[in-house]
């Protein structure tokens, strides 16, 4: 197993100054590969460039190699910040188990990657600031202030933040898809489900969660900026992430709805989410599939099993835990069962603590978890890499934020890879099951086809 490594050395400095807002695809733009992005509904928006400093890390201790490598890489910091949200963190994420990016379009993706930008534009409540880091020989105070003060100049001739029409008018348009190709046909998928189905009521698993891949070749060079922006416009609720491996070739990028955990202090954030259904046409057919899903005897069973789990896997560290009320949210495309679990831990605590002990949640893995990884490894003709695993960032104090990475693509660009999956009991009806992993690529699959295209990936 491979130990986490930087690939340059503490001592770090970090210089930050206030700028005004430039619009979000100009800044994208302007910064340097590898790129990062990261937003969530209770977080700062963050776009960072360069790498001042990449952590990596392979096989089973990938959590605690990369949890010692970020505290060696923040405990000599020397900080100068306005505001807490543009302090240093390292942002990243890791593969779903180990050996996941041996396959296409995995290659680029290490098991574990984070990087410290070395430009880093922070969108927050008090305005926009931007930040130098340099990590080792780089690490010169005053080269660092000299080099924000250039970087000020470059980002003050942007343009600034447009109205969302102006700016929406001003975008590449969707690239449209060409063909599409599935890993996974619907006779084989039938026969991997109906198999997990007499696993499960045999006792041998409680739920599995089987995925699907789908490749795309675009009619057009992929948009970037672009698709963030419109995803950020549709998913304003969900956690928005853009990770780009050395070279800037592919990017990882998605809009969960499912936060794995955060941790502030000593007080974490998670949610219990699965069970799906659709949106309706109307407001009245919407009201009547959320009372539905409410009601669905499956859909209830899957989301409890997960609800419950999580508690379980908190309780270890945790000096109280309460769950509010199951409850349906919506999103553009889908409804889900929800519930919001909170704790208080009972001792200081690293975030990749909690987050290797929740890794895999049974809303993408499954129960008893290590039979459920068994039958992911042996049933989906595709490596998962990143896919439903773990992707956030961490600070130097170890809080941190990390989502679970489903609704999401890997993109390159003249290709995109989708992924999309369900969790399967003991009463799952495979052609379901289908239906609902194609209306889970929709988040993606909307911002690929052509505007009012009907391209031949299956709607």
């Amino acid at each position: 197993m491979e130990r986490a490594r930087s690939r340059s050395s503490p001592p770090l400095v970090s210089r930050t100054k206030a700028v005004d807002e430039p619009a979000f695809a100009a800044a994208f733009d302007v910064l340097p590969s590898p790129r990062t992005t990261w937003s969530a509904p209770d977080d700062a928006l963050v776009l960072g460039g360069g790498a001042a400093a990449t952590l990596t890390a392979s096989g089973g201790d990938r959590f605690a190699a990369i949890r010692e490598a970020a505290t060696e890489l923040f405990e000599s910091g020397d900080v100068h910040a306005g505001t807490e949200a543009a302090r240093p963190r390292v942002f990243g994420g890791f593969a779903f188990h180990e050996d996941a990016c041996d396959g296409d379009p995995w290659g680029p993706f290490p098991e574990a990657r984070f990087v410290l930008p070395r430009v880093q534009l922070t969108i927050a409540d008090n305005g926009a600031w931007l930040t130098v880091n340099a990590v080792g020989p780089d690490a010169d105070v005053s080269a660092v202030e000299d080099r924000l003060a250039r970087e000020v100049d470059r980002f003050a001739a942007l343009d600034r933040r447009d109205s969302a029409d102006a700016a929406d008018a001003g975008r590449p348009p969707r690239p449209g898809i060409s063909e599409s190709r599935r890993t996974t046909s619907r006779e084989a998928w039938r026969e991997s489900v109906g198999a997990a189905v007499d696993r499960i009521r045999d006792g041998d698993l409680r739920k599995v969660v089987l995925a699907q891949a789908l490749e795309a070749d675009l009619a057009a060079d992929f948009p970037r900026a672009a698709t963030l922006e419109r995803l950020a416009e549709k998913y304003p609720d969900c956690h928005r992430y853009w990770f780009e491996p050395d070279g800037g070739e592919s990017a990882f990028f998605g809009a969960t709805p499912e936060r794995l955990v955060s941790l502030r202090g000593r007080t974490v954030e998670t949610d219990a989410l699965a069970g799906t259904t659709g949106r309706g046409e109307t407001p009245a057919e919407d009201e009547w599939l959320a009372q539905e899903l409410l009601d669905d005897e499956k859909n209830v069973h899957e989301h409890e099993l997960v609800a419950e789990t999580v508690r379980d896997q908190l309780e270890p560290f945790a000096a109280s835990i309460s769950a509010g009320e199951r409850r349906v949210r919506r999103l553009a495309t889908v409804q889900h069962l929800h519930t919001p679990i909170t704790a208080e831990l009972d001792a200081d605590r690293h975030v990749l603590d909690l987050v290797e002990a929740l890794h895999p949640t049974p809303a993408v893995g499954g129960l008893p978890p290590d039979r459920a990884l068994a039958t992911i490894r042996e049933t989906e003709p595709f490596d998962r890499g990143w896919y439903a695993a773990p992707v956030g960032w961490i600070d130097a104090a170890g809080n941190g934020a990390f989502a679970v990475a489903i609704r999401s693509a890997v993109a390159s660009r003249r290709r995109a890879t989708l992924f999309a999956g369900v969790g399967i009991v003991s009463d799952s009806d495979p052609d379901r099951e289908w239906d609902e992993v194609q209306l889970k690529y929709r988040p993606i699959l909307d911002e690929l086809e052509g505007d009012g295209a009907g391209d031949s990936a299956d709607r």
